[in-house]
């Protein structure tokens, strides 16, 4: 059966999810998608804006008296591990519990809330004067920044077609990391100083706080998901989209109209949490959950602790935040290289290659002196996390049914909250008993166990559609 909308037709599936899963997998990807990524893509700029502002931060809470490097007990809420310890735990929360709302209510509507939060509670913790209010704030703020990531992971998934999915978010990732050289610069010129007489740590957190705002601004062109609106009966908003959608792309390529999509059939029906622990999504859940509690460990065990771990080695304070910024200008360029490699590499073992990598080059970071070396493998490390970062935030989202997306990225994405949490403390306890020695053992063996749970267990994603991989 065939029917007309517009300037568009199609070929109708065995239901109407179905026909728009069909047309967004068949658009080819010009700029009016790469629009949409963009658009996206700058609610990630100020999640990492926030997530490297804690390693930036660090050193000036404890240079204003707030903090300490060496807390008294594990949970010492004065210590610069428990401040990154309440960042992530209030990430686990976003995604956690959260996280299934944008299965709910939409997930163009998640991102004004997510922000909004985001932006009001880090706006207070910079006038906070104590260890405890700090914590308290930077655990509110990162809730918002835990839907957020949800949030974007899905919506991203559902809009781009499955040839140009691993480009895109390599495109996005490159977007996210430009920010972290600008936060990095912040920390190193305001941190060690005090403008107009307050902490340098404070313009920082109120960077962000306006940051965050803007990007809202920016992105309320952006469109409802239509895999999303066509599954919860809202299929004139989504058919208006899709319309709008085609004809611009249509444009694009300067034809009258896209050619027909192919008959496909979209897994329907109301979601439910208990679905992500059932065949085919159950072993999925466990591998990626074991996933993300390992790769976050390399990821923000290094990234938010760069500059206190080259202060462990001797080096001063505002020399490590200069250290720490000129490996951070690495940040965007591994995602931008990634471009090219992302639909050409199956997704599972670009993980495994970037997990290598990460394990050896840890190793020599921890044994080196020179300046220059410890810049050279800083930046290698750097490189290969952001590898992975750009690889698996597709790679899980895609693993799963536009039903219940949402929550179960939440679900295993809170596994690297928790594991994030834990090696803030973790970390630093083994920076205290081993060094910078101590840090890269600890890194490299959960690069370890990554490796084998997704090289071995994981299933085959490049260039396959998710109403296939949801089958």
């Amino acid at each position: 059966m065939t029917e007309i909308y517009a300037d568009t037709t199609f070929v109708v599936a065995d239901s109407y999810a179905g026909q728009v899963a069909a047309r967004l997998d068949r658009l080819p990807f010009t700029r009016t998608l790469w629009r949409l990524v963009f658009l996206i893509s700058l609610g990630g700029v100020f999640e990492l804006y926030d997530l490297f502002m804690t390693a930036y931060i660090a050193p000036g809470l404890v240079r204003s008296g707030l903090f300490s490097n060496n807390s008294v007990g594990f949970f010492g809420i004065s210590g610069v591990g428990f401040f990154v310890f309440c960042t992530f735990a209030g990430m686990w929360l976003g995604c956690m519990v959260f996280g299934s709302i944008a299965d709910r209510l939409g997930r163009r509507s998640m991102f004004t809330f997510s922000l909004i939060w985001y932006s009001l509670a880090t706006a207070i913790m910079a006038c906070q004067t104590s260890a405890a209010g700090v914590d308290l704030c930077r655990f509110i703020a990162a809730i918002g920044v835990g839907l957020e990531q949800v949030t974007i992971d899905t919506f991203l998934t559902e809009l781009v077609p499955p040839q140009g999915r691993g480009k895109a978010f390599a495109f996005y990732q490159f977007i996210e990391f430009l920010i972290v050289p600008v936060v990095a610069l912040l920390g190193w010129l305001l941190v060690p100083a005090s403008p107009f007489g307050i902490d340098g740590w404070r313009w920082v957190a109120m960077i962000a706080a306006v940051g965050a705002v803007a990007a809202w601004c920016l992105r309320l062109g952006l469109p409802e998901s239509p895999r999303w609106l066509s599954l919860h009966g809202k299929e004139g908003e989504a058919e208006r989209i899709m319309r709008d959608l085609e004809a611009k792309i249509a444009r694009d390529v300067g034809v009258a109209a896209l050619p027909p999509a192919a008959p496909a059939e979209a897994v329907i029906g109301d979601g439910k949490f208990s679905e992500l622990f059932r065949a085919p999504y159950g072993k999925r859940t466990l591998v990626l959950s074991v996933f993300n509690l390992t790769q976050t460990i390399a990821f923000y065990g290094f990234g938010a602790w760069v500059p206190t771990l080259l202060i462990s080695k001797g080096i001063h304070v505002t020399t490590s935040l200069q250290y720490a910024f000129i490996i951070a200008l690495a940040n965007p360029v591994g995602p931008l290289l990634g471009i090219w490699i992302a639909d050409k590499m199956e997704r599972k073992w670009q993980i495994v290659s970037a997990g290598v990598g990460i394990g050896i080059f840890m190793m020599f970071f921890a044994r080196q002196t020179s300046p220059a070396l410890i810049i050279f493998f800083g930046v290698l490390v750097t490189l290969f996390n952001n590898w992975i970062s750009f690889v698996f935030h597709g790679f899980q989202a895609e693993q799963y049914p536009t039903r219940i997306r949402a929550r179960a990225i939440g679900f295993v994405y809170s596994w690297s909250r928790v594991s994030a949490a834990l090696a803030g403390l973790l970390i630093g306890f083994f920076l205290h008993e081993g060094g910078t020695a101590g840090v890269a053992l600890f890194i490299g063996a959960a690069m370890l166990v990554m490796i084998v749970a997704v090289g071995v267990f994981s299933p085959r994603t490049l260039n396959r559609s998710l109403e296939e991989l949801s089958q």
